[in-house]
């Protein structure tokens, strides 16, 4: 059968888009965005105790005393972790995306429940929205509107809004059709029928259709993170990438902690909104034994007058908060004043610890960085759109061809740091007879059949599939298992721990030669090519927008010697304190900051 080249045509599709439509994104960018900063300033805007307060007084009113108790508990507990602003972060994307959700799932879900032929149509389409990958959905999110909450938001809107459409349609079909024809023998209109009969009875079952969506929304909300959406995803995804288990499972508890108590109060929603849902109510407390001050439920006058004294507290502390804050602001002085750039990396050593370096430097001069970690394909993307600012490691001229070919004219060059590097396949030096990479063909075996490989989106894993594999042989014996930094080097740790046979991708400079025993396998034909150089790629106008900085790094250079023994402190230092592990090896090299950053007086 002939190739059918959907996957062309799509990105045809996608480019013509960009090209025609850009206005629309950016105004959808613009609404979105504006939705977004406004809920997540709201739940930001108190310390984080009283907005727990606040969510739990709102849990008191919906289930109860102990409800109230529980939810506070659980909010105080991501409080703890130092994942509040991240908590909020994601909240706020779950309440606008299903807002959006909900504002165009119902309608649909009506219309649907009043003629079979829309029902019949939005079917399969449903069907499609909800099978696929929820990955997929961030493609063309990115595409159109770069990295950050957006694309995430959107992803997340298509991603939910199948059940949405579905309930809202089962539960206005549902209602007894005895029920409406009557209404209509009454004389009543057809909107009065729908407003008055059909969606109260419904309600129930279209209910359960915004519970779906939400908790739909937090599980799509976490995938985001992988584009830059931020919030408790970003903390996910950066615990998998880093093989931070502690990370993760604080980030992970902190996302239950959510759903949790998200799924709760929309279950309990419906007994306060539905009539049908109240009389169930009044019959389960009637009838219902033990304390009943672990089931009381303020009136919503009681509740309400909680929530608003606690929102005006928030206020004041907020107020006088920013009234103290303005004195150090104005007392504070430096050479970039204040000036905010954006750093970006993807989880390579090198990248952690140029990044960290700079993020370091540049607070130090005066900037406020902020640093956001993403895979290659988002952040070359994000470089091309000017979200991002600036990376440190782009390997030239063969690992990040791919992206210099395709966004080249959007970016610019600010020099090399370091070269020449080297790309590697490695094996532990207990593994013998291997010292070359033809000595890996006919011993598949010993390996288990598989290379263990780094991020797929990768320029080396591209170079290692299409050429070195050919070049040596080793297709169809060998599969390459792509997966990340991080669980390539768990999985060469765990190998050589129980001395088994493993080869894994590996490049040089890296700090598991210095860890480890590793051997590095020769390369006789070439197939890996030259070594390269590590460039810091910026944004178009980097240069114009920040002069100094992009002298600064135009000159920087790191010796074989420096690099190493950063990245050794930042593995020395921990997960999660990367920043302040660079920090202290900045200390350690007196003088370094004012030649990496000179300031001419």
């Amino acid at each position: 059968m002939p190739r059918i080249h959907l996957g062309e045509w799509a990105e045809t599709i996608v480019t013509w888009l960009q090209s025609h439509l850009s206005w629309l994104f950016d105004a959808v960018s613009t609404v979105v965005t504006g939705a977004y900063d406004g809920v997540r300033t709201v739940l930001d805007a108190p310390s984080p105790l009283l907005m727990a307060g606040i969510l739990a007084v709102i849990a008191f009113w919906l289930r109860g005393l102990l409800a109230g108790v529980l939810a506070f508990a659980g909010l105080a507990l991501v409080d703890s972790f130092g994942l509040w602003h991240e908590a909020t972060s994601t909240l706020s994307l779950v309440l606008v995306a299903s807002l959006i959700t909900l504002l165009l799932a119902v309608p649909l879900g009506i219309w649907a429940a009043r003629s079979r032929a829309v029902s019949g149509v939005l079917r399969p389409v449903l069907d499609v929205m909800q099978t696929m990958p929820a990955f997929v959905y961030l493609i063309p999110g990115v595409m159109f509107f770069s990295i950050g909450p957006v694309p995430g938001l959107i992803a997340t809107v298509v991603f939910a809004m199948p059940p949405g459409v579905r309930m809202t349609e089962l539960g206005i079909r549902q209602v007894d059709g005895e029920l409406v024809e009557a209404a209509t023998a009454f004389g009543t209109t057809p909107r009065d029928t729908l407003l008055r009969v059909q969606l109260p009875l419904a309600l129930p079952t279209i209910m359960a259709g915004v519970n779906q969506v939400i908790m739909l929304a937090l599980s799509m909300v976490v995938i985001a993170g992988m584009a830059g959406a931020g919030g408790l995803g970003e903390a996910v995804y950066a615990a998998v990438t880093k093989v931070d288990i502690g990370g993760g499972v604080e980030s992970g508890l902190a996302v239950v902690i959510l759903a949790i108590y998200l799924d709760r109060m929309t279950g309990a929603l419906n007994q306060r909104v539905s009539p049908l849902g109240r009389r169930a109510l009044a019959k389960a407390a009637a009838t219902a034994r033990g304390l009943k001050v672990l089931r009381y439920r303020p009136g919503t006058a009681v509740a309400t007058a909680g929530v608003v004294v606690l929102a005006l507290i928030a206020g004041g502390m907020s107020i006088a908060r920013d009234g103290g804050d303005g004195q150090s602001v104005a007392a504070g002085s430096g050479v970039g004043k204040g000036q905010r750039i954006k750093l970006g990396y993807f989880p390579w050593d090198e990248a952690v610890a140029s990044t960290y370096l700079w993020q370091n430097v540049l607070e130090r001069r005066g900037y406020k960085p902020d640093v956001q970690q993403l895979d290659p394909g988002p952040l070359y993307t994000a470089l091309a759109q000017g979200q991002m600012d600036v990376q440190f490691d782009s390997w030239l001229p063969t690992t990040h061809k791919q992206y210099l070919d395709r966004y080249g004219d959007r970016l610019s060059d600010l020099g090399t740091w370091y070269g020449p590097t080297s790309l590697e396949l490695t094996v532990p030096s207990y593994v013998k007879d291997v010292d070359s990479l033809e000595d890996l063909k006919g011993k598949s075996a010993m390996f288990g059949g598989k290379i263990v490989g780094i991020e797929s989106s990768a320029g080396m894993m591209g170079t290692l599939n299409d050429k070195v594999m050919g070049e040596y042989g080793l297709d169809g014996e060998y599969k390459v298992v792509s997966s990340s930094t991080s669980t390539m080097l768990a999985e060469l740790d765990r190998a050589i721990k129980k001395k088994e046979p493993i080869v894994t991708t590996l490049w040089s400079p890296h700090w598991a030669y210095g860890k480890y025993d590793l051997k590095k396998l020769k390369d006789p034909k070439g197939a890996w090519g030259q070594g390269e150089q590590i460039h810091a790629i910026g944004k178009k106008d980097f240069a114009e927008e920040f002069p100094r900085v992009a002298g600064w790094i135009k000159d920087f250079h790191m010796s074989a010697e420096d690099l190493a023994s950063l990245e050794v402190a930042i593995q020395d230092g921990g997960k999660g304190k990367e920043k302040q592990s660079a920090a202290h090896w900045l200390d350690a090299h007196p003088g370094l900051i004012d030649k990496i950053a000179p300031v001419k007086s």
